[in-house]
């Protein structure tokens, strides 16, 4: 199965229209006032106006109202929520809209909470893994330990985020499998910035350590 690509903090058009030209299957806003990548509803908007279709379009948020969520959702178009929060089980399924929960990994008690957020009929949903760092909510630029992204697979499809850039992506992937990969960081020159060269270098080693895995397996 082909490794899914999301490119998280955009808040310029230009890289937007980039990364979708390169191969990314899904874009991230954020909607979270403590990141340096935080862009209003209001931009947001304006950079998915000009998108072409069959982009998903994920909104990012932080314990957040949920109320302004569904808002901002309407606002902008989403598709998709990821929440990157103490965001509860019961909170998650009355959002209503559909949600990929984030999770912080510090080691490996920090996957307890993982199968606590199966949707209402009980299927293996979609669950993001990105480096636990006090007192951040992602865009942390680092790595954790991807033994426990092995071990989280049992629960569902994995979302790799934390400190992926094009010089460890291709690890990442072989060894991991991941249902997606998410870069931020790795692939900008500065926060909100995207750098275009990492960019399509970052799509490149996904799409081409998939087709080395392909070709490998019988």
């Amino acid at each position: 199965m082909r490794t899914r690509i999301k490119i998280c903090g955009l808040t310029r058009l230009e890289d937007a229209l980039a990364a979708i030209e390169m191969g990314a299957d899904a874009l991230g806003f954020i909607f979270v006032k403590e990141s340096p990548r935080q862009i209003s509803p209001e931009g947001a908007s304006a950079i998915i106006n000009q998108l072409p279709p069959f982009v998903l379009r994920v909104g990012v948020f932080k314990d957040q109202d949920t109320e302004r969520i569904r808002e901002i959702v309407g606002i902008c178009r989403l598709h998709i929520c990821q929440l990157h929060g103490d965001e509860s089980p019961d909170y998650c399924r009355g959002l209503g809209v559909d949600y990929i929960k984030a999770f912080r990994i510090k080691n490996e008690a920090s996957l307890a909470k993982i199968p606590l957020y199966k949707d209402q009929k009980n299927r293996r949903r979609p669950f993001l893994l990105d480096t636990y760092v006090h007192g951040m909510a992602g865009g942390t630029g680092r790595t954790f330990d991807w033994d426990l992204a092995s071990k989280a697979s049992a629960f569902g499809p994995v979302i790799l985020s934390g400190g992926l850039d094009p010089e460890n992506v291709s690890q990442a992937v072989a060894q991991i499998r991941p249902f997606a990969v998410d870069a931020n960081s790795g692939v900008e020159t500065s926060p909100g910035k995207k750098d275009p060269i990492k960019l399509k270098r970052f799509i490149e080693q996904v799409n081409q350590t998939d087709c080395e895995i392909y070709h490998r397996e019988p």
